[in-house]
């Protein structure tokens, strides 16, 4: 939804995640997020049993009463725009086409940009989750460039000449959902297939990974750095413990994640290989979570499979992680929304 506005003007921004929501606020002629309040995510994650239109439901009702809640904060200047980033397709007009981290299968289409604004009163801009990122690092980014987010999900968006590479209807910059393992045994994805990337290289997949390798070698296991934090017992692996252990070098740690991050290495050979893009930035909690340990590890693997012209210094330089924070679909949203509403000077502000 577009809308005039005065500007500059303060933004309310939330960023809707599988596993947590962000609110916050932005303040006029500012990227700075603040008073940002977390809390989890009434969707797949904890309410796995319901029905994927009643999740929608609930975690719809959730983002509307969380955002209300911080308009009405009181000694705040009012905000007289709302921006969302949302964690699933999206069309150009702001319809929700699939949500699979938030509520599994399918659900009816959600014209979420209009449903808040009829709610809120205000003016609402509503994005792709891995679009607003992109947005956060449009300007800092002088070549074309692909956002990938490494968390619940894998999602993936390309930024050249000023936008991002989507059709209108949503398509594009869903690799999470590419067919990677067509046995009919592959991991689950929560779209309700299998074997797709986001289902054996985020962060859910390489910890359902990780904990089946630790079962089917207990051997290996009680050895490793995780058998301590999990009480010796596969299923009580954590994606920080899984994480800290990669990190320290722990052997098996370190081999079960790098069998996980082989498709996504396979997935920048490909992009590389279809459309030239050179520079690769890797957001997401289990990503950065990791830190130079997964760009170590996926840069071995990229160099393994081969980008078709490039030797292994070049290779390796394409990767890089993002900033070390968990606000860029926060900051992202407020700069596409500063754009799309008209506030000048946002955008070459973003650091």
């Amino acid at each position: 939804m577009t809308a005039l506005i005065p500007a500059p003007c303060d933004l309310v921004v939330a960023d809707l995640g599988g596993t947590t929501l962000r609110v916050g606020r932005i303040g006029a002629g500012t990227s700075e997020v603040r008073d940002v309040q977390r809390v989890p995510t009434d969707g797949l994650g904890r309410y796995g049993a319901l029905a994927p239109q009643e999740l929608q439901d609930r975690v719809v009702e959730q983002l509307g009463r969380e955002i209300a809640a911080r308009l009405a904060c009181p000694g705040q200047p009012p905000a007289q725009a709302v921006a969302v980033s949302f964690a699933g397709p999206m069309t150009s007009d702001g319809v929700v086409l699939a949500g699979p981290t938030l509520w599994g299968g399918p659900a009816a289409p959600l014209p979420i940009a209009d449903v808040l604004a009829k709610h809120l009163g205000l003016p609402v801009v509503a994005a792709n989750d891995v679009t607003a990122a992109a947005w956060r690092y449009a300007s800092a980014e002088s070549e074309p460039f692909c956002l990938t987010t490494v968390s619940s999900g894998i999602g993936n968006k390309v930024f050249r000449h000023g936008e991002i590479v989507i059709d209108e209807h949503g398509y594009g910059g869903e690799i999470g959902h590419w067919l990677v393992d067509p046995a009919q045994d592959a991991a689950p994805c929560e779209c309700g297939g299998r074997g797709h990337l986001g289902a054996i290289a985020s962060g859910r997949g390489a910890l359902f990974a990780v904990r089946a390798a630790a079962a089917a070698d207990t051997v290996a296991f009680a050895r490793s750095a995780l058998a301590e934090p999990s009480g010796g017992v596969p299923d009580g692996i954590t994606n920080e413990a899984f994480a800290a252990a990669a990190r320290a070098g722990d052997r098996f740690a370190r081999e079960s994640l790098r069998r996980s991050l082989q498709p996504l290495a396979s997935a920048v050979s490909l992009l590389f290989t279809a459309i030239g893009v050179r520079r690769y930035l890797f957001v997401g909690g289990f990503a950065l979570a990791l830190g130079d340990t997964f760009l170590t590890l996926l840069g071995d693997e990229l160099v393994r499979i081969g980008c078709f012209g490039l030797d292994e210094r070049a290779t390796r330089a394409m990767l890089a992680l993002g900033e070390d924070d968990d606000d860029h679909c926060l900051i992202g949203i407020g700069q596409l929304a500063a754009d799309r509403l008209g506030t000048p000077g946002a955008l070459e502000a973003t650091a």
